[in-house]
């Protein structure tokens, strides 16, 4: 029944339904929040709401505790039918963690929470890693946060906002919160440093 996913009929995407979908390909959504994606795709409430009744109704997500999740279904569909457009990353900071501080619970206690102009987008994960994502209030940047072998690295991607100190403000006020996370676990000290090479701006 999964085979036939190239029969249109079965899945009478419209432009805004594919976009919707083109968002969650391109940040590799697990799960996601309503204004978050509402941010990133700078669409009317009303719009994307009518647009994930209709993903909902054909399965392709589902409303969750956390927020909306991206279905088994969705993501096979996705597999077979890539946008191939992501917009490329910078990487700004990066830092090993405490060994003694549980990686999920600085996780547990980043998903869904806000930080000065950053909005929750929605994470991704895998065997290996998990990825934690803001958007900007004006939706220009994404902030991600990703946890991987004891280690954190913090990167930004410039959708239409070019202003950098505008990424590098939010990274580090990510990285404070995720100090303090740390600091109320374990006693160990966490020292990080910049990935950022200002010489990139000239290229």
């Amino acid at each position: 029944m999964d085979a036939d996913w190239d029969d249109t009929p079965e899945f009478p995407f419209s432009e805004r339904d594919t976009n919707v979908l083109h968002v969650i390909e391109e940040e590799d959504l697990a799960s996601f929040a309503f204004e978050g994606l509402k941010r990133r795709l700078r669409v009317h409430p009303e719009t994307l709401s009518r647009v994930l009744y209709r993903l909902k109704d054909h399965g392709i997500v589902e409303k969750g505790v956390e927020g909306y999740r991206v279905t088994s279904k969705a993501k096979k569909f996705l597999k077979l039918h890539s946008f191939n457009t992501k917009a490329p990353s910078m990487h700004l900071l990066q830092t090993l963690l405490p060994p003694d501080v549980p990686t999920q619970h600085v996780v547990s206690n980043l998903k869904g929470k806000w930080f000065g102009v950053l909005r929750w987008l929605g994470y991704s994960e895998n065997s290996e890693s998990v990825t934690l994502k803001w958007i900007t209030e004006d939706g220009g940047t994404i902030i991600a946060a990703n946890f991987q072998c004891g280690q954190l690295k913090i990167s930004a991607k410039m959708l239409w906002e070019k202003d950098l100190n505008v990424a590098l403000q939010a990274s580090y006020q990510l990285m404070g919160y995720i100090a303090k996370l740390i600091s109320g676990v374990g006693r160990n000290q966490m020292a990080y440093f910049s990935l950022f090479d200002p010489n990139r701006l000239s290229a």
